[in-house]
């Protein structure tokens, strides 16, 4: 299979409709050369952009995802892309991902669970998902997590279980904390014996440089392919059989233990 993650610069000045047609030429690009493209995190708007989520928030069959339906249609290619700022009629605001078929037919859509910010930004001004997606592709089925997701091994651990052979992960991870998404990145991958597929943004998000640096590891914990900082495509093929045979080589999930419960009283020497 080959994967395509295309790591999208969002700078100010550009208008998220400009941004949006932008993007959906770089999918159609990738006709004939990925079986999957990924895209990041909140791109039409920008991840630390938090006083544009209102104002930008869609429908979830809004401009967006008419747009990129298109683009996975027109190029033939599952597409994940990426999330947007959701505007539930009934509700508050989600961080929603979409994926498409290659016919350009909805597969999944995955509100992000865990909120960035504390007691401010996304934490408070988006509302939580509460469920576990995954999706069955021809060779392999896709666990969706999104940025600050990455840090919760347990949600990874539900995916896995779900039946998930490939984590896929857009982000709009700031650069100050790189050194995090490689490390958290290669965890997820050794200790689920799964692909991952991050991929970040690049650019400045409301004076937040971004880190950039999208990643594809294998289950081993390799890293097969790495993005500089700057707006780039990463292309690279990997072999989802491989999940397969490293489970069976290193058969470390089948000596999970179920949830232990703390000492009913602490030790004391």
């Amino acid at each position: 299979m080959r994967a395509s993650l295309i790591q999208i610069a969002v700078e100010e000045g550009e208008s998220v409709e400009s941004r949006r047609a932008r993007v959906a030429s770089l999918v159609r690009e990738q006709a004939g050369a990925a079986d999957l493209v990924v895209l990041p995190e909140l791109w039409t708007t920008g991840a630390f952009a938090y006083e544009e989520f209102a104002a930008e928030a869609e429908p979830l069959q809004g401009p967006t995802y008419e747009a990129m339906a298109k683009a996975a249609s027109d190029a033939g290619v599952w597409l994940h892309a990426g999330s947007i700022p959701e505007r539930d009629p009934e509700g508050p605001l989600y961080n929603t991902s979409l994926v498409f078929s290659p016919s350009g037919e909805p597969a999944a859509a995955y509100r992000k669970i865990h909120r960035f910010g504390f007691d401010k930004g996304e934490a408070v001004l988006m509302g939580a998902g509460r469920e576990l997606v995954t999706v069955r592709l021809p060779g392999t089925t896709l666990g969706l997590a999104t940025c600050y997701d990455l840090r919760f091994p347990e949600l990874f651990r539900g995916l896995v279980d779900a039946g998930a052979e490939t984590l896929v992960i857009p982000a709009g991870w700031p650069e100050r904390r790189r050194a995090h998404w490689t490390l958290l990145a290669q965890a997820r991958a050794v200790e689920n014996q799964a692909f991952v597929l991050a991929c970040g943004t690049a650019g400045t998000h409301a004076g937040v440089p971004q880190a950039g640096h999208s990643i594809v590891v294998d289950p081993w914990g390799e890293v097969l392919a790495e993005a500089g900082p700057g707006e780039e495509v990463l292309t690279v093929d990997f072999d989802p059989a491989k999940v397969a045979t490293t489970r069976e080589q290193f058969p470390a999930l089948k000596d999970r233990v179920p949830a232990l419960q703390p000492p009913t009283r602490p030790y004391t020497a």
